[in-house]
């Protein structure tokens, strides 16, 4: 007696999920590492501030974007050309800051006095920073100048293997963003609030040197003051979550377009 055998395949139906299925992953995934690999550059917080802005606080926001490697090293670099007067480094445990003074080509002037020397460059040294976390250094100002637009801070980041990667492109106007991009505050009207351009100066700098104030500069004391860039990152996530139910949606819809057509029993 003869056997027969029956191979099973796959419907139309079941093919059209897969396949919708795979090109929805596919575009969640790659949003979702798009935003990681954003969320990764040295960023200085907050983005904004107001010209001539007096005792505030910037926090600069170093995260490891290595997965072998530790980051031993940073270096900020501050303008010079338009200087940041009184700046003070806030402590960091397991971190040592080095401050460089650098005299200025064109003193400033101020009601205390002329000054001729800043602050050019601080390094931190003797912490470590792995894989999947980031460090907040603080550092506070006496007063940000008021002839300028905007203050780009340059940042090297030496790992444990000696890698260093440069934080030093700054975008011309009305280009994309660079691959390495400095930090940059950018400076509005006198009489802006921090971090959103309008309102109160004082409430600013109030703001700011409450935080300075807490001493050891911990990562949820600047938490708010990175919201931006991580708002930015939860941004391109939600688009990844949305392309995915779109794309399933797609194959419901291909679905309901290849079922075939049966006719109701008289």
């Amino acid at each position: 007696m003869s056997t027969t055998r029956t191979t099973t395949r796959p419907t139309t139906r079941t093919t059209t999920l897969r396949r919708a299925a795979a090109v929805a992953a596919l575009a969640a995934a790659g949003v979702l590492t798009a935003a990681g690999a954003a969320s990764a550059h040295v960023t200085v917080h907050p983005e904004t501030y107001a010209k001539g802005a007096t005792d505030g606080l910037l926090t600069f926001r170093v995260p490891n974007e290595e997965d072998t490697a530790s980051t031993t090293k940073v270096q900020i670099f501050l303008p010079t050309d338009h200087p940041l007067l009184g700046v003070l480094v806030s402590p960091r445990d397991g971190w040592t800051a080095k401050v460089t003074n650098t005299k200025l080509k064109t003193p400033v002037k101020t009601d205390d006095g002329t000054i001729t020397e800043a602050v050019s460059e601080i390094t931190w040294t003797g912490g470590r920073i792995t894989a999947g976390q980031y460090e907040d250094f603080d550092v506070a100002f006496g007063q940000l100048p008021d002839d300028t637009d905007q203050l780009a801070f340059k940042a090297l980041q030496t790992y444990s293997d000696g890698k260093v990667t440069r934080w030093i492109e700054e975008a011309a106007s009305g280009d994309d963003e660079p691959e390495n991009p400095a930090p940059v505050v950018t400076l509005t009207a006198k009489g802006a609030r921090a971090g959103d351009g309008e309102g109160d100066a004082d409430g600013a700098t109030a703001s700011a040197a409450e935080k300075s104030g807490t001493g050891s500069g911990t990562a949820s004391a600047s938490a708010d003051s990175g919201s931006d860039s991580d708002s930015t990152a939860r941004g391109l996530a939600a688009a990844g979550l949305a392309a995915g139910v779109l794309g399933l949606a797609a194959a419901a819809f291909a679905v309901v377009r290849t079922r075939p057509n049966r006719s109701r029993p008289e």
